[in-house]
């Protein structure tokens, strides 16, 4: 049944305030960071954009920077990949211990992060590994990947099997299935996995903080301003972080548009 313009009117009105409550705490971080002051306080008396070039010109934020991305990307690789099979591995084939891998590879993610950061430091520890970024990708892959995978897999269980026995029927071996019907089926649940474990590592602080060791991470370093010596910088490397994030999100879109643009380009010839 189709809604009223009046219910229309009040689901858009209500969609908005849901939106500004969720934002509104990003507008004061927003203005903490155009202000000339060194403390926030309204109103603003002076904007100014100084602590941007502050930033940009700051070898230690390249550094953070360089560190979180190098972790999000690598923790985003390797988690799209092992979503990939263990999603097939229990949405997609049949076999004895199905159901108890499935419970297995999601248990992860019920765990507390700082409960889960604290035992894999410990586990780093008698190992005799020393905690470094190295060791902060391994944290962030055993909470993420259970994560992309279980998005895979929602898209695993939405296409019909019976693609796969037609091409197999026609002579495709396994590979050429995987390449051709499985994968390019899959790829809309594979690039939101991705997505959405490169935004969870990046701005991940439990884990971090127990297993990066000597490094450091964005958000461990926005923590520590915050605590003690407070600087400028923090807000704006805050609204940095964000936008980002939403550039990453909006290309991703665009990409996935064009792609699909050009599918149904080739698919009307």
């Amino acid at each position: 049944m189709p809604a009223s313009r009046s219910t229309r009117i009040v689901l858009f009105i209500y969609g908005l305030l849901v939106i500004g409550l969720l934002y509104l705490p990003l507008v004061s971080v927003g203005f903490a960071s155009v202000s000339r002051a060194r403390y926030l306080s309204f109103p603003i008396k002076t904007y100014s954009t100084k602590w941007y070039a502050e930033a940009l010109a700051s070898g230690t934020v390249r550094d953070l920077l360089l560190t979180s991305l190098s972790v999000a990307v690598i923790v985003t690789i390797l988690s799209v990949v092992i979503a990939f099979f263990g999603a097939l591995a229990f949405a997609r084939y049949d076999w004895k211990y199905r159901t108890t891998f499935q419970k297995l590879i999601l248990l992860p993610i019920f765990f507390p992060q700082t409960v889960l950061g604290l035992a894999l430091l410990m586990w780093f520890n008698s190992l005799g590994v020393i905690p470094s970024w190295k060791t902060a990708v391994v944290a962030h892959l055993v909470w993420i990947a259970p994560i992309a995978t279980l998005i895979v897999a929602i898209r695993a269980y939405s296409f019909d099997p019976a693609l796969e026995e037609a091409a197999r029927d026609m002579g495709a071996d396994t590979p050429t299935i995987l390449r051709e019907v499985t994968l390019p089926l899959l790829m809309p649940g594979l690039v939101s996995a991705g997505l959405f474990a490169f935004l969870l590592s990046w701005g991940n602080f439990p884990l971090s903080l127990f297993t990066t060791g000597a490094d450091s991470t964005l958000p461990e370093w926005l923590y520590a301003k915050m605590v003690s010596g407070y600087s400028p910088l923090v807000p704006t490397l805050g609204i940095m972080s964000v936008v980002g994030s939403m550039v990453l999100i909006l290309t991703a879109f665009a990409v996935a548009w064009l792609v699909r643009s050009i599918r149904d380009s080739k698919a009307a010839q």
